[in-house]
């Protein structure tokens, strides 16, 4: 289906809707997480808060996202099951906020959700061959298509839960990849997948405001675990099921840092001897602010490279791997070279007030 001015029109309508209605519910939901205890208050260095702050802000987003899908996506089998199984990571992510269930439990619910989309088709039936010079160009999955999705929406339900470390992160990476997904999506002629990536980033665009730093409410897990569940269904129905080389890199592109802050975190867990789920404070946007930036500028960094690794997959769409790989190392040398040059910048001015110090205790 070629992109056509309905068409724009309809995505333009249902990230209204969404956002408004996520905008507008916000304050209630907050008041609501209030009342029902769900606030989380700082115990320990992993927490970047230094005060009581309300959870479930993911409600507003899941409302927001619900209403504009029934309003301008015609729902089919696979659709119904993903927000179906939404609906179980919804209720979980709010019980996890009022009550802090145990990870074991959150998992068994989380794959049972996950096999809801499973069983309305919602399957990773095959995988380019990452290999170009195979003779064979797909993996046809056969009977692993189903622990393959499973894994894959698990883990990416988790992956941007583990980000939701800053205010405005996880709502801003996740509007950042569904905008990309979005892009994607139309350039594709998948405009179910366009109109359900519209209204999840219009939810979050709508969250957004309340959330930045300093934030005034947090979407908790009933927001993070909804949010990457979504993410990996959509992706399953608008990236997957493209035969070529971008079936495999393109998903990877779009939700990169997710992705490899959730591989990171895990292989460190278990060179340690500890369990995978293991909180702790080595996340990329601890490490960040481990290397003096504050909480705006760690949002920020982590904002620019989500949308590098975005345009880089939109251009693979677009124009083939050779020039999107090209754009993603040019992007990647001048995000090092920035970095570089801030971090000096950022240590020569922690540096001249000692020296200053030191200098006016000599005289």
């Amino acid at each position: 289906m070629p992109i056509s001015i309905e068409l724009i029109g309809q995505v333009a309508g249902a990230l209204g809707v969404a956002f408004l209605i996520a905008f507008m519910l916000t304050p209630v939901v907050k008041n609501l997480a209030v009342k029902m205890g769900a606030v989380d208050v700082p115990k320990d260095n992993r927490r970047m808060h230094k005060r009581p702050m309300p959870l479930m802000g993911g409600l507003a987003i899941f409302l927001g996202f619900l209403l504009s899908t029934l309003i301008f996506v015609p729902l089919n089998e696979q659709y119904r099951g993903m927000l179906l199984g939404a609906v179980v990571i919804l209720v979980l992510g709010v019980f996890d906020d009022i009550y802090a269930l145990g990870a074991k439990f959150k998992l068994v619910v989380q794959i049972i959700a996950a096999l809801i989309a499973v069983m309305t088709d919602n399957v990773i039936e095959a995988l380019s061959n990452p290999n170009i010079f195979s003779s064979d160009p797909y993996w046809i999955l056969g009977w692993l298509s189903v622990p393959v999705t499973v894994v894959w929406i698990v883990g990416m339900t988790n992956a941007v839960n583990l980000i939701d470390g800053l205010d405005g992160l996880a709502c801003g990476v996740t509007s950042i990849s569904a905008l990309t997904l979005l892009v994607v999506a139309l350039l594709m002629g998948e405009p179910a997948v366009a109109l359900l990536v519209a209204a999840l980033a219009g939810g979050c665009l709508g969250f957004l405001p309340y959330n930045m730093n300093p934030a005034k409410i947090f979407m908790g897990d009933t927001g993070s675990t909804f949010l990457g569940y979504v993410l990996a269904v959509i992706s399953i129905q608008g990236l997957f099921k493209m035969y070529a080389l971008i079936s495999f890199v393109v998903p990877f592109l779009i939700f990169g840092l997710p992705i490899f802050d959730t591989c990171f975190a895990f292989t460190r867990r278990i060179a340690h001897g500890q369990s995978p789920m293991h909180a702790d404070r080595s996340h990329v946007h601890h490490r960040l602010i481990d290397m003096g930036f504050s909480q705006k500028q760690a949002v920020a960094v982590l904002y620019v490279i989500t949308a590098i690794l975005g345009l880089s997959a939109v251009v693979l769409t677009t124009s083939g791997a050779m020039k999107a790989m090209l754009l993603l190392f040019a992007f990647c040398a001048a995000g090092a070279v920035a970095l570089s040059l801030f971090q000096s910048a950022h240590h020569t001015a922690k540096e001249e007030p000692k020296e200053r110090e030191e200098k006016e205790g000599l005289k």
